[in-house]
């Protein structure tokens, strides 16, 4: 336990607050040890989970699946470069699903979304009566997939 860090050190250098410290524990992705006086100790590789947890959510990742991402790492040891390389690789198709998603919304908000208003210029053009309403609800064209507009 020499290396191991206090909920307090923990917090400041991986900037997460102790209550999400806490937080992340009780949902169990993260883990501590406790001292003979029951404070918390983490082990200085526990900052590289919070650096993925934060990640994660930070691009709209949900803790369940950032949950079932870090089970994949191995319990008995410090997860490698490779084990880390493997989890990332999981998320690739979905953080460039998300990036094309993002782009579109950025580019598309100015124009037709395709939500059912036609009060943009464009809407009569690219959904002439309000046709994106037979793809179901809501702005149908926030999507990569979207006309373009």
């Amino acid at each position: 336990m020499a290396n191991a860090l206090t909920i307090g050190e923990l917090s400041a250098r991986s900037g997460v607050a102790p209550s999400a410290l806490r937080f992340y524990e009780r949902r169990g992705l993260i883990d501590a040890t406790r001292t003979d006086g029951n404070q918390r100790r983490y082990e200085r590789s526990t900052l590289r989970r919070l650096a993925f947890i934060q990640a994660g959510r930070a691009a709209g990742i949900s803790l369940e699946r950032i949950g079932a991402a870090l089970g994949g790492l191995p319990a008995t040891r410090t997860p490698s470069r490779r084990d880390w390389e493997r989890l990332s690789n999981r998320w690739r198709d979905d953080l460039d699903a998300r990036i094309e998603t993002l782009q579109a919304l950025r580019n598309r908000l100015t124009t037709c979304i395709g939500c059912g208003c036609l009060s943009i210029d464009k809407c009569e053009l690219l959904n002439p009566d309000d046709a994106a309403a037979a793809e179901g609800a809501g702005a149908r064209y926030l999507t990569a997939s979207g006309p373009r507009g």
